[in-house]
């Protein structure tokens, strides 16, 4: 079993849900995203997103596209966050680790390559919006031989053979999007994540995470109520760029963590 399917299993055992967590690596600086990590680590998460970041991040709203752009002027590449990620292991984290990211910085180094050296780093899995399972053959067949698990993608607009394409493909967890459009906290959210969920839990036993615009503890006992896990990432993003000293930055994420974590209970 993989770290994220071990993480599924001893949830379930415990009659809990998950909380996934997406931070910008680097931002705003890559030894901060470290200790960040283990802060989330602490908090009681059960899984952290990294997104390595680029420069058109298109699934993503104004507070992640913001949150890239300052961690690429901060340095952060392919080689930094992922020796950020051994750093990490080598620190002890056990929590399973997944990178967020799009196709062109998978394939400029080679798929085959990228997907290794992310295994060998010690992530998990890989994310990534911008390839639809269509034209995924090659980042398949890549993240097997690595034995990464590459989570894939539903939505509200998904049809019911999209679906099983998507469960057929999944490994590690379904990627239920909550809303149409980009990442970013919003105020509600629409009744239909919970009909989106039950369609895919039809059809596949493989955990489903729902994302996108989840912020508040009332969203993640929204949708926890059908799904497996939240994932939450604008909400603690947004901290990252308003420029507070590295404590009070620590602080509020250990708060919001430990809020949004006990809403899964």
């Amino acid at each position: 079993m993989t770290r994220i399917a071990e993480r599924f299993a001893a949830l379930r055992s415990r009659g809990e849900k998950g909380l996934i967590v997406y931070i910008a690596a680097g931002d705003p600086s890559l030894e901060t995203t470290r200790r960040l990590v283990h802060t989330l680590a602490a908090a009681g998460v059960d899984m952290v997103e990294l997104g390595l970041p680029f420069s058109d991040p298109l699934a993503d709203g104004p507070v992640i596209q913001a949150a890239s752009q300052r961690a690429l002027a901060a340095g952060a590449n392919t080689d930094t966050v992922l020796d950020l990620v051994a750093t990490l292991r080598a620190d002890g984290l056990q929590i399973p680790l997944l990178i967020m990211t799009y196709y062109n910085l998978v394939l400029r180094p080679g798929v085959e390559n990228f997907c290794r050296r992310a295994a060998e780093a010690g992530v998990d899995g890989l994310i990534l919006p911008d390839v639809p399972p269509e034209e995924g053959d090659e980042v398949q067949a890549a993240t097997r031989a690595a034995g990464l698990d590459l989570v894939q993608f539903v939505a509200p607009t998904s049809p019911p053979d999209r679906i099983r394409r998507a469960a057929e493909l999944a490994r590690g967890f379904i990627y239920a999007v909550s809303v149409t459009g980009v990442t970013g906290a919003r105020d509600a959210l629409p009744p239909q994540v919970t009909s989106l969920v039950r369609s895919v839990k039809a059809v596949t036993d493989t955990p489903v995470a729902v994302g996108f615009g989840i912020s508040r503890p009332e969203h993640v006992r929204q949708v926890t109520a059908v799904a497996d896990a939240a994932i939450v990432g604008s909400a603690f993003v947004r901290y990252c760029g308003e420029g507070l000293p590295e404590p009070e930055l620590i602080r509020r994420v250990t708060v919001l963590a430990e809020e949004l974590k006990a809403a899964t209970r």
